[in-house]
């Protein structure tokens, strides 16, 4: 705790035992010589900052015990290279894993703070935007919480993707401001700093090359300690800002070039401050490239750093680490690491390639071809000019050593394609569900997987429990606690004792309280944030995701349109009572995902007039998703929507932390909902459209998307009804361009799939009027749900793609 010596300050130990009044006394000694503030002008941000200041102290010593336990045993380390990270706020988790929780709340209460205030005062951390991000962030707790030596390699975005507000119902995007309070969870490694090249010129020499550069920019370090569950172990997420190699050029500035003497220091930061830039300009593309490559060339600099301080033996650095690229932003790693190998180390190039391919590894986290990257020849070669000599060899390597197909090429019609580059410098290739890695096989990586049938596995995607049972639902947590114990957080398959509890009366009971409880506290937070009310004994039915056409918020939204009509029609018919509720970004050049925003944005404000729908129906749509949002809405919700295009979703993971949370799933056979459906069973599901099969047996057979909509009234109806201006009457034709998409194109099937998935909302209508079996199978889902802890996927990334062993 704190004690003074002088004005010094000693911060707590972890080896101490922490009490309410220790950390009290911690969060005295933070506030005035760590903020500078005292008691009485301190605000809510100080507290909280104060108190982060505090915890954070308790992780350093486990994470300098964990590095000194790593390099003491010459430990191989798993490096986890991702463009996004999306951790959320990091206070109250910190605190849970750390088993601090009523320590925490009785030295805040005891100074007469708000507890939930205070937590509720971090500002998310803004860097990531979906599924890719909160999986990466998913893997740095578990990889922490089963002792996997590893680091997560990222960017640190100034102003992360956008902000997202509505204005009369279109996306509006501001940027991000979470650094503009102090970041209390990081530490900047100012020495830890590497410079990365951009442009010029590039000459071979043999095996090796020269490249002079003509644009250098530093990143610089900043590490985040991520403990794992009661802080056995702690590992680094290591982010990298880039700034100017000089940050100032006095000489312009005195000759009266204000703006010219910050270009370098602007021209840096630039590639740091925003994630995934919009790239529908040629400025925008080049300012990715060079995000992609910025990261990956610090965090490959680091790596190789490390290494050599305890061998100069290049041959071997596939036994000392495992690179994991999450998707093809990072694949630029297979061309940088082949450079750094052969023109700084000498290696060389075939020797090179080997080596790099034994240490990277791929996941793939998309089955549309046109999701994964590719870069003009021309745009690579002025970035990057070396690598694109060290891409065209890899492929030329390539085609020497195997008989290969004339379609399968890395350079291919000017382009350079970064899934084949990936896929070809990798160890293993891994899909993150059972039928996404199948489909993988047969579709975009179909004569790859043929010339390397060893190359690809599966690794089905999990999430955290410590986050998203434990942290973010406690009426759930607590059930758990009394029914199983505390270990289920550690090993989730004990949750399969709970099936004996699904037909307890009692157990029911208390497990619908919780449910009601988190609708109630959700519903408050909806008023107090944007000023909406809704009923909290209607069902809560959910979509939460970015939007993309393939995930078919457009179909949720089209089955509301004919719900509505059909409660107009017959308005004293019984009907199940719904909230439909959205949640997601539009990328800011993505026109036609911002059109469907407005549509559901439009649909919502005449449902919510109409009077028949009152008590019925309603819709909201709350801006500006993030994990905070999804904390409090996961827990209250009783129907997930998981209804992509069959084949299109690689796994999802939105889908496990609603049924974990007891919501039931409707949803294709896409992704994971196959494996969720297996375990839960299929009678505790709803599942309706078309198999990955047969929509690619509809679109051979030449889809006529206007005779599905004709097949079907409800469907012809509100599509008719849109095209008339019915939702848009100041601007009847805005969304000509969506019904024509739909009546004559549809790629997404989002027709053919209407019925099907209008029947089956009208099936669970029926399902929810009884609720005694909607409880025994929401009860159910949460009970065989224990596959899909994050846990258990590292472990099978750790043995068959890693080859480390687990510490615990």
């Amino acid at each position: 705790m704190y004690g003074t010596f002088g004005d010094m300050s000693v911060a707590l130990k972890s080896d101490q035992p922490v009490t309410a009044e220790t950390l009290r006394e911690a969060m005295l000694g933070h506030l005035r010589y760590s903020i500078g503030k005292n008691t009485p002008t301190a605000t809510l941000t100080d507290w909280r900052l104060a108190l982060s200041r505090a915890i954070r102290d308790l992780l350093v010593d486990p994470w300098f015990t964990t590095t000194n336990r790593i390099y003491g045993a010459n430990r191989k380390r798993v490096y986890y290279l991702s463009m996004e990270f999306l951790i959320g706020r990091l206070l109250e988790d910190a605190i849970n894993n750390l088993g601090l929780e009523e320590a925490a709340r009785g030295a805040v209460e005891s100074l007469d703070v708000d507890y939930s205030a205070l937590v509720l005062d971090e500002p998310d951390a803004a860097l990531g935007n979906g599924g890719l991000g909160r999986l990466a962030a998913c893997f740095l707790d578990s990889m922490s919480t089963v002792g996997v030596a590893a680091h997560g390699y990222g960017i640190r975005y100034a102003h992360g993707l956008f902000r997202q507000s509505f204005h009369d119902g279109w996306q509006g995007e501001e940027a991000e401001d979470w650094l503009r309070q102090a970041h209390p969870w990081e530490f900047e490694r100012s020495e830890v700093a590497y410079p990365v090249n951009f442009g010029g010129e590039a000459r071979v020499s043999g095996d090796s090359g020269m490249w002079k550069a003509a644009e250098t920019v530093m990143a610089v370090a900043y590490d985040t300690p991520v403990p794992g569950w009661r802080g056995r172990w702690a590992n680094t997420l290591r982010l990298w800002s880039a700034q100017p190699v000089f940050e100032f050029d006095l000489e312009r500035f005195n000759h009266g070039d204000y703006l010219g003497a910050a270009a370098p220091s602007v021209f840096a930061q630039t590639i740091s401050r925003v994630l995934y830039p919009d790239d529908t300009t040629p400025q925008g593309k080049e300012l990715r490239l060079k995000q992609e490559y910025f990261f990956t060339a610090a965090s490959l600099a680091d790596i190789l750093r490390r290494y050599l301080a305890h061998s100069n033996d290049m041959t071997q650095l596939p036994s000392a680490c495992a690179i994991q690229l999450n998707d093809t932003h990072p694949a630029i790693a297979a061309p940088e690491l082949v450079r750094l190998l052969t023109d700084k180390h000498g290696m060389g190039f075939e020797a090179a390639f080997d080596v790099a391919r034994r240490c990277l590894n791929y996941t793939n986290h998309t089955l549309l071809p046109e999701a994964l990257e590719r870069w003009s020849v021309d745009l690579m070669a002025q970035a990057l000019p070396r690598h694109m000599q060290i891409i065209e060899r890899i492929d030329a390597l390539h085609a020497k050593r195997h008989t290969r197909p004339a379609s399968v090429k890395i350079v291919d019609g000017g382009e350079v394609r970064m899934g084949d580059l990936a896929f070809i410098s990798a160890n293993r290739v891994n899909g993150v569900s059972a039928l996404h890695t199948e489909l993988m096989k047969k579709t975009v990586f179909a004569e790859l997987h043929a010339l390397h049938p060893e190359r690809i596995v599966n690794e089905t995607n999990g999430v955290t429990p410590r986050r998203w049972i434990w942290g973010c639902n406690p009426g759930l947590r607590s059930l758990l606690n009394d029914a199983l114990g505390e270990g289920w957080v550690t090993d989730l398959d004990r949750l399969r004792a709970l099936e004996k509890h699904a037909d307890d009366p009692a157990f029911r009971a208390r497990f619908a309280m919780i449910k009601t409880a988190n609708k109630r506290r959700f519903a408050r937070w909806l008023e107090s944030a944007h000023g909406q009310n809704i009923p909290v004994d209607a069902m809560f039915d959910v979509q939460i995701k970015r939007m993309h056409e393939y995930k078919r918020q457009l179909l949720n939204v089209l089955e509301a349109a004919a719900l509505r009509n059909a409660i107009r029609r017959d308005p004293d018919a019984v009907w199940a009572p719904r909230v439909k509720i959205f949640g997601g970004k539009a990328a800011p050049g993505y026109a036609m995902a911002k059109l469907i925003i407005k549509l559901i944005n439009d649909v919502g404000r005449a449902i919510n007039r109409d009077p028949a729908c009152r008590g019925r129906l309603s819709v909201v749509y709350p801006p500006n998703y993030n994990v905070s949002m999804a904390e409090i809405l996961i827990p209250a919700s009783d129907l997930s929507e998981q209804i992509s295009t069959a084949g299109k979703e690689a796994s999802g993971t939105g889908n496990m932390k609603f049924a974990m949370n007891g919501a039931l799933t409707v949803g294709t056979l896409d992704g994971a909902n196959v494996e969720i459906g297996e375990q839960v069973g299929w009678e505790n599901i709803f599942i309706f459209g078309h198999t990955a099969e047969q929509v690619l047996a509809i679109r051979e057979a030449g889809y006529n998307p206007s005779k599905a909509i004709d097949a079907d009234p409800h469907l012809a109806e509100v599509v008719d009804q849109i095209a008339a201006g019915a939702f848009s009457p100041e601007e009847p034709t805005r969304y000509a361009a969506l019904v024509e998409n739909l009546r004559h194109h549809d790629w997404f099937q989002v027709c053919a799939d209407f019925t099907a998935y209008y029947e089956m909302q009208r099936e669970i209508d029926a399902a929810w009027r009884d609720q005694d079996g909607w409880r025994r199978k929401a009860i159910l889902n949460v009970a065989r749900m224990g596959m899909f802890s994050s846990d258990r996927t590292i472990r099978g990334y750790a043995r068959d793609v890693w080859g480390v062993t687990p510490e615990y």
